[in-house]
């Protein structure tokens, strides 16, 4: 993540916590909108919700229509797909919201674990927000890169004016992270080694699935980072599923993600590197449906 104002950082109760609760800490509400991706882990909707905002899907911004935005949600890289969002797009998406005067958050809990070699574009790059962080705010999780999901390890970063906002309601909310874990944080964010490793982890169980998926007869879409394979044969998603689980793979549709997911489905390289490689022989014995 590049440089940024101490002030404008904030440790918060995991990512998840920060996602639900931003539009009303923010103090939208009835007539707002909160855009988010099409494609999408659900709680960016039940944000909006909560707030009681609109919560609209559009993967640009054409597609948003009327309604006062003052939330813009992007997600990259992606949960579910795994799609990276290039300096240009991100770019054009904050000029357009600061043109509306809405806040851009930038979900970047999977940032570290690109596959490509290349670096994950963050919404606070100087060459994406133009130097300034006005009306920026990216999110970041150690759940991924340090396998931390139980500690409820996260921090938001970006304007220190929105920051510092954000901290006079959550104090008074409860919604502080307890100093052991803050030190934990401060622990594993020093340490690089450890992330390395995690991704050479992850990195394997990758090449194991790859192939195996597509000897078995799926499609691998976007998937340029994190920690999961955005998977299709072209037909809905729980018939996938079906096919899968009578293998003793279980997957998650993608329909549960949008309407844009419903002919794909999630496959995890979260289990152990065991479970993964005898998944991906049962895969590959399995062949083409």
């Amino acid at each position: 993540m590049p440089d940024v104002d101490p002030d404008g950082v904030l440790p918060t109760v995991g990512s998840k916590e920060l996602v639900a609760w931003l539009p009303t800490l923010l103090g939208l509400g009835r007539g707002d909108v909160v855009v988010h991706p099409q494609v999408a882990y659900p709680t960016y909707d039940i944000g909006a919700r909560i707030a009681s905002a609109t919560p609209v899907a559009a993967d640009g911004t054409a597609q948003v229509g009327p309604g006062r935005v003052g939330l813009v949600w992007v997600n990259s890289p992606s949960n579910p797909t795994g799609r990276v969002l290039p300096v240009e797009h991100l770019a054009k998406v904050v000029a357009w919201a600061r043109g509306r005067g809405a806040v851009v958050a930038s979900d970047e809990c999977y940032a570290e674990l690109g596959w490509d070699d290349q670096p994950v574009p963050s919404i606070l790059d100087p060459a994406v927000c133009g130097g300034s962080h006005e009306g920026l705010l990216a999110v970041y999780s150690l759940s991924k890169q340090s396998s931390m999901a139980g500690y409820r390890a996260a921090f938001v970063a970006g304007d220190p004016a929105l920051v510092q906002r954000l901290l006079a309601v959550r104090k008074h909310a409860g919604m502080i992270v307890p100093w052991p874990v803050q030190q934990a944080m401060r622990a594993a964010l020093a340490d690089d080694e450890h992330v390395a490793e995690q991704k050479a982890r992850y990195a394997g169980r990758r090449a194991a699935l790859l192939p195996a998926l597509g000897r078995f007869g799926l499609r691998i879409d976007d998937s340029q980072a994190g920690l999961y394979l955005w998977a299709s044969a072209d037909e809905p998603a729980s018939e996938t599923v079906d096919r899968l689980a009578a293998l003793g793979v279980l997957v998650a549709p993608g329909s549960f993600y949008g309407p844009g997911g419903a002919a794909h489905v999630r496959v995890a390289l979260t289990a152990s590197d065991e479970r993964v490689a005898a998944a991906a022989q049962r895969l590959v014995s399995a062949g083409p449906a």
